[in-house]
């Protein structure tokens, strides 16, 4: 029985880790890229700042 559950936390153990990579991977797969100006435009529409940035009079 003992060695049953030691086998079994391990298979999770050593799952989980495996997982999560994968998770991250594929987010990563699907992000968008841009340049520069296009990332600061992104950037500035993600800030729920109320506030008018000076900078863009």
């Amino acid at each position: 029985m003992a060695a049953a559950v030691f086998v079994l936390f391990a298979l999770l153990a050593l799952a989980f880790p495996v997982l999560l990579y994968l998770a991250v991977r594929s987010e990563h797969d699907q992000r968008r890229e841009m340049d520069r100006e296009e990332a600061e435009r992104a950037a500035r529409r993600d800030t729920r700042d109320d506030r008018r940035n000076t900078d863009d009079r």
